[in-house]
């Protein structure tokens, strides 16, 4: 495990591995697990498998646009009052101040990429809910000190 603070700026040149973290270390989330791929103050990629549905409660950023690309799987995705589903390939940006939502979705292993533009306190963020290897508690005040409203409950998935 490494012991490198949040945002720490990485070297110019670093490969990652497939399936490994930037860092080395491993972040559950119960029905999926994260990997940061790239962690810097002014961006952060993580990677999200997840393996069974599921997904966040609904929330907002006050500060970062968030981008999702599909890499594996099917995902719904709410922003704002748009549905959509993001099959492998697709992507999507949840602009700052709009709501959004979204769950893996089927019976096979869903994987997506998420950019936080910029980083913010999500690093952070990750780095305390990861702790207890399950999905962010819907606790309005973590997330807002970490720089989001919660809105509501994660989709509801038939």
């Amino acid at each position: 495990m490494s012991s490198t603070p949040a945002n720490t700026p990485q070297p110019a040149v670093q490969l990652v591995p497939a399936g490994q973290d930037v860092f080395g270390e491993h972040r559950g989330l119960g029905i999926s697990s994260i990997a940061f791929k790239v962690a810097t103050p002014d961006l952060l990629i993580l990677e999200n498998t997840f393996h069974q549905p599921g997904g966040p409660a609904r929330h907002l950023h006050y500060a970062q646009d968030e981008w999702f690309y599909a890499v594996e799987g099917e995902f719904i995705i709410e922003i704002g009052q748009e549905r959509l589903t993001l099959k492998a390939g697709d992507s999507v940006l949840a602009p700052r101040n709009v709501p959004h939502v979204w769950a893996s979705v089927g019976s096979t292993t869903g994987r997506m990429l998420i950019t936080f533009l910029p980083a913010g306190n999500m690093e952070a963020f990750f780095r305390e809910v990861t702790k207890a290897d399950a999905m962010p508690p819907q606790d309005p005040a973590l997330w807002r000190a970490h720089g989001m409203e919660l809105i509501g409950p994660p989709l509801r998935l038939a």
